[in-house]
């Protein structure tokens, strides 16, 4: 059985991953697929992808810790990233940069310890900011094209794991929390 990672992402996005503490999350389109479903009452419903909540969760067990910055606000969102641990979010945020900032003041961070991972303009700013930006692979042109990295897949479908995924490799926990579960 094989017990090596299997993971392999070229160097140059590891080093410039490397020494992240801080990971900022868009959610539409990133953490869920970017559509709206809306029930006969005018509830918004999300639908968020498993691997997607693992990889966060790994993220915190890394010490690098994740935050939540979005310009919709949904009591499925609240709920989902309350079980998932996540206890830095902002909700109904128009301008993201400024919310980034005092999250990275209160942390006692630099963008140069940021990454994050957005899909459209609104993302930009924190994105153009951060040490690594990451886009999925179904983002916006003019996101995709600033990204370090473009993910293989698209937001709600895994995206968001991916970019965790890559930032424990870059932080050399990845391969010690693999074998905590493997054994």
């Amino acid at each position: 059985m094989k017990t090596a990672p299997a993971l392999n992402f070229p160097p140059e996005l590891l080093l410039a991953a490397q020494g992240v503490r801080v990971a900022f999350f868009d959610v539409d389109g990133v953490l869920t697929d970017g559509g709206l479903y809306m029930s006969e009452h005018g509830e918004t419903l999300k639908r968020f992808h498993i691997l997607d909540g693992l990889g966060l969760k790994l993220l915190q067990k890394a010490g690098i810790t994740p935050v939540v910055i979005t310009g919709r606000d949904s009591k499925p969102l609240r709920l989902r990233l309350q079980g998932l641990g996540v206890t830095h979010a902002h909700f109904g945020v128009e301008d993201k940069r400024p919310a980034a900032e005092k999250v990275l003041q209160a942390l006692g961070l630099g963008w140069h310890e940021a990454a994050a991972i957005g899909d459209d303009w609104p993302d930009l700013p924190v994105l153009q900011s951060c040490a690594f930006a990451c886009a999925p692979a179904n983002a916006h042109a003019e996101v995709r094209a600033r990204a370090h990295h473009v993910t293989q897949a698209r937001g709600g479908f895994g995206a968001a794991r991916e970019f965790c995924d890559l930032l424990l490799v870059a932080s050399g926990r990845y391969a010690e929390l693999l074998k905590g579960i493997t054994g």
